[in-house]
């Protein structure tokens, strides 16, 4: 880009910059090679403009909207199938999709609804189809003569899964399983391209044979006719209505009255039903199961990374380039991004992106190395994958949702508007804090591994890597205040070893009072909550720090002095978050908590410089930021008012309304 175009501002932030923003990049990527490949799938992909809207799609009209993205959908997934097939394929599912994570969103300011054929349908085949079943579904998939999405949640429940009750019972003289939706709450509801878009899905039900139930299994369903698009008879199909966010994805309703299905419809990787009734399971089959069912809640802590990258990119690029207020007579107002309480909300963005991606990688490590595994029978870590898996889904969604937010704060009143971009990333990522699993819900279920691992510490026996922090606690181990990272992040492990104490205590005073395990485990919840955010808060400071200086030990000495301001950053927000915790359960004092603030702030002077090179080596494209605030060029104001112009209302000088409305209104006539 021409530097003739780039505002001055920006061009000065980027000519103080520091460091080789190129090197960030590849470490970022994962390599120079990831980098280059993924340049390549966005020329490739975007350079021809396919992606563009002439009128803004939030100007649309809902049925508009929809029908703008099922045709993007098919160019965009014809694109892939054209022109990439050699450069992509299955194995790049998630962590270093270019196609999936960025040039997807260039394509669709919201969503395709096509994102849970290619997000569950086709990894659910993968993952529960026998190799015979596979080679069926998966090239039908893959080629997308089919399209498919996941219908789990129901109405009246959704991360209880036990609870489901839609019903698949076997029928013997004619080898086929009857779906059928008994109750109002049974109706499949919220699967992303199910009102109007595909015309398969994987179906999640109660599988009932010779009059026993062997609880939930998955189905592979033809819900409409191939040629006509109609719904099959026994199939009631449909859209749910407009949504905080999500409304170009159809998610849809979808209700059974005795639909029948062939017998070899039903998954069979992990379990099987024989033509007479018999039903087959392997050995360990729910948690064999559960394994490909941890894959998203995987994917999402790496989605999150992303859409955090988007919007501090939105937010830093803007803050440098707005300018407010006068501190002193006769001097130019400063740039935004001057001010420390700026600097506070949004280095902690781009430290926190670092730190979710990094800990995504090692995460994704973990579970490819518990999914090898299990091919050879071993389930015996799937535990503690489902842990952390679960509490990291929370932590980070959680964490993403309210830094979007802070970001847009951080970006005054263009930021509430939607060409700003950061309205749509707000609603887009709070979605993902429920679902697949609701944060309170899965910090739960990394609770009962938590006390389950405290008890075994208590007996001797061996834990888990992340948790050798509680087997220290157990042996009665201090940890005294150290504020180097090292000592911040067994500082944060005590406080979650302290937590997960105090919630083993609560327990047995209640069992001891006379109340069941259940109920004590209830009346203990508040806390169990707190340990378990504890434990991830202690997970993502701990990797974050290894792996920041495993990805950086071969980097030129800037790279690594800037990537540790941004570790150091990290850590000391939390810790400085977290003081009253910190107090309780480690001997930080008053003094190292002042000495700590006075640092933190150091620090964000010596991040400023570098500060927008540090967003530029996310190296977003702007086809993927999709923000009036966030180009390269930070043609800020030149933009939003391009932009405004778009709108359908400024088609006409004098709206339709004035002459139906105001004009009798004013006159008296209406």
């Amino acid at each position: 880009m021409a530097s003739n175009k780039v505002n001055p501002d920006l061009l000065k932030e980027r000519a103080q910059c520091t460091f080789n923003v190129q090197e960030v990049t590849f470490i970022l990527d994962g390599g120079e090679q990831n980098t280059e490949r993924r340049k390549t799938i966005e020329r490739i992909t975007l350079d021809d403009g396919q992606h563009q809207d002439k009128i803004p799609e939030e100007c649309l009209s809902p049925r508009e909207r929809y029908e703008n993205a099922v045709r993007k959908s098919c160019v965009y997934a014809n694109i892939v199938k054209s022109r990439m097939s050699d450069l992509t394929g299955l194995e790049t599912f998630g962590l270093h999709s270019a196609v999936l994570r960025r040039t997807s969103d260039a394509f669709f300011k919201e969503i395709s609804p096509f994102l849970l054929h290619v997000g569950m349908f086709m990894p659910t085949i993968m993952g529960q189809c026998t190799p015979e079943q596979m080679a069926h579904w998966l090239p039908l998939a893959v080629d997308m003569k089919i399209i498919g999405t996941y219908a789990q949640t129901e109405l009246g429940h959704g991360t209880f899964i036990r609870g489901l009750e839609t019903t698949a019972t076997y029928d013997p003289a004619t080898e086929e399983f009857v779906l059928h939706s008994p109750t109002l709450s049974s109706y499949k509801w919220w699967a992303g391209g199910l009102g109007k878009t595909v015309n398969h899905c994987i179906v999640v039900a109660q599988l009932y044979t010779k009059g026993v139930c062997h609880g939930i299994h998955p189905f592979i369903v033809q819900i409409r006719d191939m040629d006509t698009h109609m719904p099959l008879p026994g199939v009631k199909v449909g859209e749910i209505g407009p949504k905080m966010g999500f409304n170009t994805a159809d998610n849809g309703f979808l209700i059974f009255d005795n639909f029948r299905i062939p017998r070899e419809n039903l998954m069979m990787k992990n379990a099987q039903v024989l033509k007479d009734g018999t039903y087959v399971k392997v050995a360990r089959h729910e948690k064999l199961t559960y394994g490909t069912m941890v894959f998203v809640r995987v994917m999402l802590v790496s989605e999150m990374a992303f859409n955090l990258a988007k919007a501090v990119t939105i937010a830093v690029r803007y803050s440098a380039v707005r300018r407010q207020s006068q501190p002193r007579p006769n001097e130019p107002e400063p740039q935004v991004l001057d001010y420390l309480t700026q600097q506070h909300k949004l280095f902690i963005c781009i430290a926190t992106t670092h730190a979710m991606q990094f800990t995504s990688e090692w995460l994704w490590a973990t579970f490819t190395g518990v999914l090898q595994e299990m091919k050879h029978g071993n389930t015996d870590k799937l535990p503690e994958l489902h842990a952390l898996s679960s509490c990291l889904k929370a932590i980070c969604t959680s964490d993403c949702s309210s830094l979007i937010e802070q970001c847009r704060f951080a970006c005054g009143g263009h930021g509430y508007m939607l060409s700003s971009n950061l309205p749509l990333l707000y609603s887009f990522v709070t979605a993902t804090r429920t679902y697949e699993g609701d944060y309170t819900v899965l910090l739960l279920q990394t609770a009962r591994f938590l006390v389950k691992t405290w008890e075994q510490a208590e007996e001797g026996k061996p834990v888990t890597p992340t948790l050798s922090y509680i087997m220290r606690a157990v042996n009665g181990e201090r940890v005294l205040w150290d504020s180097s990272p090292e000592g911040i992040v067994k500082a944060m492990e005590s406080v979650a070893a302290g937590k997960v104490s105090s919630c083993v205590k609560s327990m047995r005073r209640h069992l001891q009072c006379g109340k069941d395990y259940e109920d004590a485990w209830e009346l203990t919840t508040v806390q169990l909550v707190a340990a378990a955010e504890a434990h991830c808060r202690a997970v993502i400071c701990n990797v974050y720090h290894k792996e920041t200086a495993r990805l950086t030990a071969s980097s030129s000495p800037e790279v690594k002095v800037v990537m540790a301001h941004l570790n150091t950053l990290y850590l000391y927000y939390w810790t400085l978050e977290k003081t009253g915790d910190l107090l309780r359960f480690s001997s930080l004092s008053e003094d190292d908590i002042h000495s700590l603030q006075q640092r933190y702030e150091e620090l964000l002077a010596l991040i400023r410089p570098n500060a927008v090179g540090l967003v530029d080596a996310f190296d977003l494209r702007d086809d993927v930021l999709k923000s009036t605030l966030g180009a390269y060029d930070g043609r800020v104001y030149e933009r939003i008012v391009e932009e405004a112009f778009k709108s359908p209302l400024n088609s006409k000088p004098v709206d339709e309304s004035f002459h139906k409305y105001l004009k009798p209104f004013m006159q008296g006539k209406l």
